[in-house]
């Protein structure tokens, strides 16, 4: 309606209002209206002036997810803030304005299985489950295509919180740069017993020297025994968007320095902000938080 309204306003002059209406099929009293109300705004609906407000903070969402968030994650955020809203009104206006999520892309294989060298089990069994931080942690990497080569990137994420524990980028896919990962996550969370690490059947994973670092940790070895992506399908996901919201989304990339910065940003605001469907729309940072929370509140004492 905007597009015909700015129209009319560019010919008016020339041949009138109500010829333009008439071949345009829309009333020329509508078209007044439209104008008076953008001369006076006092004059517009109520809803029209409550879009305007609801404009405002859903651009400020949408941004403030570097314009990652599609409109259910911008209405639950809205939501969280004190903004009582419609979902459908949420999804109206940012189609009104062009605003969308990005998407995810087909998967792409990065990790070549060693299927001669002697594994752990699988102690997962495709569960990807958890009752608390620390219980569960999966490993993977990607890549990422610049115009100085490929980098490479790895990702450790514990899978109670979803919250990405240890990474690393490198320009080649030896054992150095997940065992960086897997050496960051150890500092950082300082696990104690009862951590399982699962993996798929990559040779990086499968060294002696990760193997190695697992049990001085103290942490069980766990790798996928089917061979597809499905053995590792949650720190899949992790991939696909890390993908989407920053490779695809911010690209071309030069090289493996800004690659680097973009994915410090981007684990930063993932960890601390960014929401989660499978945890309720809450980002992996607070769900940690309630765990711990609750594990403070005092037991209730039989009567």
């Amino acid at each position: 309606m905007q597009a015909l309204r700015s129209f009319v306003d560019q010919h008016r002059r020339s041949y009138g209002v109500e010829p333009i209406c008439r071949v345009l099929e829309i009333a020329p009293s509508g078209y007044r209206r439209a104008v008076a109300c953008q001369r006076h705004p006092e004059l517009r609906s109520r809803r029209a002036k409550r879009d305007e407000e609801l404009l405002s903070a859903i651009r400020s969402v949408w941004e403030g997810s570097r314009q990652v968030y599609g409109a259910v994650k911008v209405w639950h955020k809205l939501r969280k803030e004190g903004v009582t809203v419609a979902r459908c009104t949420v999804e109206r206006l940012m189609r009104s304005q062009g605003w969308q999520g990005v998407r995810r892309g087909k998967r792409q294989r990065t990790t070549i299985a060693d299927q001669q060298q002697p594994c752990p089990q699988d102690l997962v069994q495709r569960d990807f489950r958890a009752e608390r931080p620390n219980q569960l942690w999966v490993a993977d990497f990607t890549y990422v295509s610049t115009w100085e080569g490929w980098i490479y990137v790895a990702f450790i994420i514990d899978v109670f919180s979803r919250r990405i524990v240890g990474w690393q980028t490198s320009t080649t896919m030896h054992t150095d740069f997940v065992l960086d990962a897997l050496e960051q996550a150890i500092h950082s969370r300082r696990p104690g017993q009862g951590l399982t690490h699962h993996s798929d059947r990559g040779s990086q994973y499968l060294s002696i020297r990760y193997s190695e670092q697992l049990e001085e940790a103290g942490i069980a070895a766990s790798v996928g025994s089917k061979g597809d992506s499905y053995d590792n399908a949650l720190a899949e996901t992790v991939n696909g968007l890390y993908k989407a919201e920053v490779i695809h989304h911010r690209g071309p990339w030069t090289n493996q320095v800004s690659v680097e910065w973009a994915t410090l940003e981007w684990v930063h605001w993932y960890n601390a902000d960014r929401l989660y469907g499978p945890l309720g729309y809450i980002s992996p940072a607070e769900a940690e938080e309630n765990y711990y929370a609750q594990l403070k509140l005092p037991t209730s004492k039989a009567a």
